[in-house]
């Protein structure tokens, strides 16, 4: 007997994807630019660090005021005008540096408007993501949205720093704007049907905090949610203060650090393809993500010792695992939880990586005014790896019960 496996390449898949291309390469391409910018301007890590951890703010209030709206109302509106307001705001940004000085306080306060439409749109995006997967191809396909900014950054990060050489970074953020309100454009064909949810009209502040108490309370039950959480929340948080680190360690040669982003692209390339291919079974996606966990951590915590060739390398195994769990988990989580609220579990969620995010972009900030780049990365990675243990690990029957779940039965 022959199974032939589900239809991916849906109308409404292909446009969606095709937005977030649009979206990430300017996105990418700006982001790139400023980070330099700033840190021109400033010559401090830390400083750089309190941009990210500016992000806490809208980071908590935005996902938690939005998601009640967002499990009751059609949700491609918010996926639609959120990238419109973020063109708009960006190639705002670009006319303003084409006439004005950089000033770090002026971009304190962007950034923290940047930040909430940002929490905005990656909670629609997210909730909206799974109604256009066909049933049966869900690590399929957030194999492909995995594989969208890594591919992007490969081509984009290079290109912004010739860009920003040639034609300077307003004329990225220009470019950056027009993309994004492109992106808006294709993001209005997709057809997808969403009807209001129960409660949807007459919504009232009463109502709001319900629902809030209801996804806690749901949150609350799954102990194996709440690991997987917390250690991403402290991962990521912790890869976010790497950054201003990375751009002080090749601060005299932005092109070697550009070449991260090519290596980690051909590990996820490899990796992807693998994955596109071949699911990872249940029973087995445990033992796989804390493998995987703990050697992502390994590889952060000795990169910067290593000789630059070895560097390109351990980028390149990162990204080629780093792949493999990733759309694993985003599958298997995404499909564990109900639909009706799954915009309210994205918000807490949210909420927990944001304050992982501010909390120790801001530790791993200071340490590299103490310490090296290199001592600062080790020590947070060693750090991130035990907290691994201490929620993943200690909840393994609970994650394994996640990431091994069916689509149908789950939550």
């Amino acid at each position: 007997m022959i199974f032939l496996r589900p239809k991916l390449w849906t109308r409404d898949f292909t446009l969606l994807i095709s937005a977030t291309v649009l979206g990430a390469a300017g996105g990418i391409a700006g982001s790139f630019a400023l980070s330099f910018l700033v840190y021109e301007e400033t010559g401090s890590t830390l400083a750089a660090a309190l941009l990210i951890a500016i992000n806490v703010v809208p980071g908590f209030l935005v996902p938690l005021a939005a998601a009640p709206f967002m499990d009751r109302l059609p949700r491609k509106p918010f996926l639609v005008g959120g990238d419109a307001v973020n063109g708009a705001l960006y190639a705002a940004a670009g006319l303003y540096l084409l006439r004005f000085d950089f000033t770090y306080t002026g971009y304190l306060c962007f950034s923290l408007l940047l930040s909430s439409l940002s929490a905005f749109d990656s909670l629609a995006y997210n909730s909206i993501f799974p109604r256009l997967i066909p049933e049966g191809a869900e690590e399929r396909g957030y194999t492909v949205s995995s594989m969208v900014y890594p591919v992007m950054q490969v081509v984009m990060a290079p290109a912004a720093a010739w860009l920003m050489e040639a034609a300077g970074v307003a004329a990225i953020l220009i470019g950056q704007g027009a993309l994004s309100l492109l992106a808006a454009c294709v993001e209005s064909r997709i057809s997808v049907r969403e009807e209001r949810r129960p409660g949807g009209e007459g919504f009232s502040l009463r109502r709001w905090l319900g629902d809030l108490r209801d996804a806690a309370a749901y949150l609350k039950g799954e102990r194996g949610l709440l690991a997987i959480y917390t250690y991403m929340a402290v991962t990521n948080g912790v890869a976010s203060g790497y950054s201003p680190l990375f751009v002080a360690y090749f601060s005299a040669a932005p092109a070697l650090y550009s070449l991260f982003s090519v290596a980690e692209f051909a590990g996820r390339s490899i990796g992807g393809a693998v994955r596109y291919r071949r699911e990872i079974p249940r029973g087995k996606r445990f033992k796989f993500a804390f493998f995987v966990y703990n050697a992502y951590e390994l590889m952060d915590a000795t990169l910067l010792w290593l000789p630059y060739p070895l560097m390109l390398v351990n980028r390149a195994a990162a990204g080629y695992l780093g792949i493999g769990s990733a759309t694993m988990r985003l599958a298997a989580v995404q499909s564990y939880i109900p639909d009706g609220m799954r915009s309210r579990i994205n918000a807490f969620e949210g909420v927990m990586y944001y304050l992982g995010m501010g909390v120790f972009s801001i530790i791993v900030g200071a340490l590299g005014e103490v310490m090296s780049p290199g001592a600062a990365v080790s020590v947070s990675a060693l750090f991130a790896m035990a907290v691994c243990w201490l929620t993943i690990f200690r909840r393994r029957r609970e994650v394994g019960a996640v990431y091994d779940a069916e689509p149908e039965t789950a939550a």
